[in-house]
């Protein structure tokens, strides 16, 4: 195969390649937007030969001006926290925190070695039972659960409330956005529920789920159940609030069509209601889901139910030189754990819709 001599290639093939080229980078901008890494498209525009004075502009605005706020903030932090005096010492600057994330990993891997023995102990045991005509025996791995492990519970806990919400909310929402008799019967409801605490849900919620989960060996824990009912009522009230919003928002002549061509009630919202009010459904969920990974971590604390906000309570219980170190690395954690819950609903949403909201 003959390779191509680039001087052959005329000023229109070029043109063609550039071009070719400029529309790749602004269709994966779409995605960098969602995974919120917009500065590299001005990075590959200017990379490619397009006006990069004016792109190295952008590449200021997009990422030299939060990385200079960022480090701007972090230097801020450094020199002010040693200066801030508590009962377990001054407060820790960026260094102890990141030494304290170090120890947390190692902390991690350590207890997840530690599992992993004790069950292969627990295999072994068995075997040799097994080979004597002994019944096997089921213990249970008892050690304190890891840094990692407590994330992924509160993550759980989260997604599960907030479905419940979701199935509940989006339904509540059409009906109220469709109809003003079911508009005029739910808005009370929403509008006295929606400022209610989860300090003030978690209670009730505890002793309705003690008085019907009666089981001890049920699919669900107690704990895990309290937590994300508590999610659930707390992260109805957008999603509900967004849905109906957008039902009611349909244009009028839309809604006319639909009934010159007398379509059914699920016709009607499956071909017009729906597509037409996604954007604002989606900023509800997103809404839904942001109040939800918040009570969350408050309704953690306050019932001591397995997860993040457990984890700082006990922290601050412990009262050990490292606490507070420990306790802004779960506040850090929480926070980017938030905004990539975040980058999550904005993903899903750019495959159902096409606003640019962010």
């Amino acid at each position: 195969m003959t390779a191509i001599d680039p001087s052959q290639i005329t000023d229109a093939e070029r043109d063609a390649r550039k071009a070719r080229l400029f529309t790749r980078i602004n269709k994966a901008d779409r995605w960098f937007q969602v995974l919120g890494l917009s500065w590299l498209t001005p990075i590959l525009k200017a990379a490619a030969g397009d006006n990069p004075r004016a792109q190295m502009s952008e590449i200021w605005r997009l990422l030299g001006v939060p990385l200079l706020a960022i480090a701007g903030f972090l230097t801020l932090w450094a020199t002010l926290a040693p200066t801030v005096q508590t009962s377990l010492g001054a407060v820790p600057g960026p260094a102890q925190v990141w030494t304290e994330a170090v120890n947390l990993h190692q902390d991690a891997v350590a207890k997840v070695e530690s599992r992993e023995k004790f069950e292969a102990q627990v295999a072994q045991l068995n075997e040799r039972r097994i080979q004597q005509g002994k019944e096997p025996v089921e213990r249970a791995y008892t050690g304190a659960p890891s840094y990692y492990a407590q994330i992924w519970t509160s993550i759980q806990t989260v997604f599960f409330g907030f479905l419940i919400a979701s199935a509940v909310a989006i339904p509540l929402g059409i009906a109220a956005g469709l109809s003003p008799t079911a508009n005029a019967a739910l808005n009370p409801i929403i509008q006295i529920f929606k400022p209610v605490s989860p300090l003030a849900w978690l209670p009730i919620v505890t002793m309705v789920v003690s008085a019907l989960y009666t089981t001890n060996d049920g699919f669900f824990a107690k704990s895990f159940l309290n937590s994300a009912i508590t999610v659930t009522l707390c992260s109805l009230w957008p999603t509900m609030i967004n849905t109906a919003l957008g039902v009611s928002s349909i244009d009028k002549d839309l809604v006319n069509v639909s009934k010159v061509l007398k379509m059914n009630t699920w016709t009607k919202i499956t071909k017009l209601v729906l597509p037409s009010a996604l954007p604002l459904i989606f900023t509800g969920l997103r809404l839904s889901l942001g109040v939800g990974w918040m009570v969350l971590i408050a309704a953690e604390m306050l019932a001591q139910n397995p997860g993040l906000g457990k984890f700082v309570w006990d922290e601050f219980q412990n009262g050990s030189s490292s606490s507070l170190a420990k306790i802004m690395v779960a506040v850090l954690t929480i926070g980017i754990i938030g905004f990539l819950l975040d980058r999550l609903m904005y993903a899903i949403q750019s495959l159902f819709t096409f606003t640019n909201h962010r």
